[in-house]
């Protein structure tokens, strides 16, 4: 029991540590961002009203079916449902339907509803798909500026420990008399100004990290990290190609186009179902009632107690003799209610039919609905053109930033190179005392500052050209980095 209890410690404190060092790539971070982000969730919600309301739609050609039922209590003057007769009374009383209805014809108002539920639904997912595409972006440029701010920490830091070397190797040298104290004072301003560089890089990985825990709804700030993955350029032929192919295939892929044309077609439907109002419908219907009562019933019955009776009946004209006849005596009688279901099945009745109602003046209701949606069909179109035109805009502003980004870059290698041959020639040149140190400082900073610009010119180029593979119409989850 004792070993048990050691190795389930054992477990969990193992897990515990792996939870808190847990380092995420990029891919997990949009897949959890895609299941988790709010903005994707209510995108979803949209996607699964659109398929209640289509439901709704196919249960227009359903027929309906409802029922009732009441059950009141009467005081005072009202009708005796048994005789008809006003009476001043107490009374229970009980009523119960069932009504079935059928659209026989409805202007094809159930037909245009079904086909707009459809748009619907599939408007509602386009926007699912361009929320997807847009978180996904938010993710990876999120990340790669951790990347970025991590890649310059790094710059600094190592530069410094150059820094730190240089200083203590400059202390002796004027210790020894061989360099002038005004290098050491140099060189020590030099390492409180790379200090001060590697506080501010180290606070700038820090907010980005924040920043993209949020974005993926992370609450724990403190143990969140990502994996230190060194993303190369991946560029499979898409910046060769011609920005009218690039626009092309967007126009087609993308969903703000679709988003666009779908609404269109909405509108389009809407005009029609505006237009269905003015034809006559057609409904049929059939009605089951009956009903049941605590009221007494009367009835005629033969006195117990003077069955017969002998009444005159007449008078013989010739004779003038009285005529009698003795018959059964009858009086009314007031007997008990009948039983409950009893009364239901001799009270019920039925009722069936068509109804037919035909438009003949609704104070320009219809006509200004269907006006309202013929202005709203041209307005779609107007949207339409607009966001194909903002497409195509949108569509060269990142050809021209991929391509401007990737000069940058290659600008930035030269550069480099050229720096590097400058830092190791101005450090060798200070190393046997043939420079100052302000002037080593300066190469030095210079060399810095090329590969902060390099590391920024790299992860600028690989943002970018991920938004033009996006036009292009490769998927979200697709992208190589």
């Amino acid at each position: 029991m004792k070993n048990l209890v050691i190795i389930l410690i054992l477990l969990f404190t193992t897990s515990l540590v792996e939870a808190q060092t847990k380092k995420w790539t990029l891919k997990e971070c949009v897949v959890h961002a895609l299941e988790n982000n709010i903005s994707v969730k209510q995108s979803a919600l949209d996607v699964e009203l659109a398929e209640i309301t289509k439901s709704d739609a196919v249960g227009n050609y359903l027929p309906t079916l409802n029922g009732s039922a009441s059950n009141s209590w009467n005081t005072g003057l009202t009708q005796n449902v048994t005789s008809g007769v006003l009476e001043t009374q107490t009374s229970r009383n009980s009523s119960y339907g069932l009504t079935v209805g059928v659209d026989i014809f409805k202007g094809l108002e159930n037909l245009r509803t079904s086909q707009r539920a459809k748009l619907t639904e599939l408007s509602a997912q386009y926007n699912l798909s361009k929320m997807q595409d847009d978180i996904t972006l938010f993710v990876a440029n999120a990340y790669l500026q951790i990347l970025l701010n991590k890649a310059n920490l790094e710059v600094v830091t190592s530069q410094n420990i150059v820094t730190q070397e240089q200083l203590q190797r400059t202390n002796d040298l004027v210790d020894a008399g061989v360099l002038p104290r005004g290098d050491l004072l140099e060189i020590r301003a030099t390492d409180a100004s790379e200090k001060q560089q590697i506080a501010i890089a180290e606070n700038a990985v820090e907010i980005s990290l924040i920043s993209l825990a949020q974005l993926l709804l992370i609450q724990d700030y403190e143990n969140f990290d990502i994996a230190d993955e060194d993303f190369e350029i991946i560029d499979e032929g898409i910046s060769s190609k011609q920005i009218s192919e690039i626009i092309a295939s967007a126009q087609e892929n993308r969903s703000e186009v679709k988003i666009a044309e779908n609404n269109l077609d909405i509108a389009e439907i809407d005009l029609k179902l505006a237009r269905s109002q003015y034809y006559p419908s057609l409904r049929g219907f059939f009605n089951y009632n009956t009903r049941e009562s605590n009221i007494a019933r009367f009835a005629t019955g033969i006195d117990p107690n003077n069955p017969t009776i002998t009444q005159e009946i007449g008078v013989v004209q010739s004779t003038g003799d009285v005529v009698v006849a003795t018959g059964p005596n009858t009086v009314l009688q007031e007997l008990d209610p009948l039983p409950y279901f009893e009364q239901l099945y001799l009270n019920d009745g039925i009722s069936y039919g068509v109804q037919l109602n035909v438009p003949i003046f609704n104070g320009f209701a219809v006509r200004n609905n269907v006006k309202r949606s013929k202005i709203n069909v041209r307005r779609q179109e107007y949207l339409l053109e607009q966001t194909k035109l903002d497409l195509e805009s949108n569509v060269y502003q990142a050809y021209v930033d991929a391509k401007g980004s990737l000069k940058a870059y290659e600008a930035a290698l030269v550069a480099l190179e050229s720096q590097e041959l400058a830092y190791q020639y101005a450090k060798d040149r200070y190393d046997v005392g043939l420079t100052n140190a302000f002037d080593f400082s300066q190469s030095k900073l210079r060399y810095d500052n090329t590969k902060i610009e390099l590391n920024r010119a790299k992860y600028d180029y690989i943002f970018k050209l991920k938004v033009l593979e996006l036009y292009f119409g490769i998927s979200a989850t697709e992208l190589k980095f």
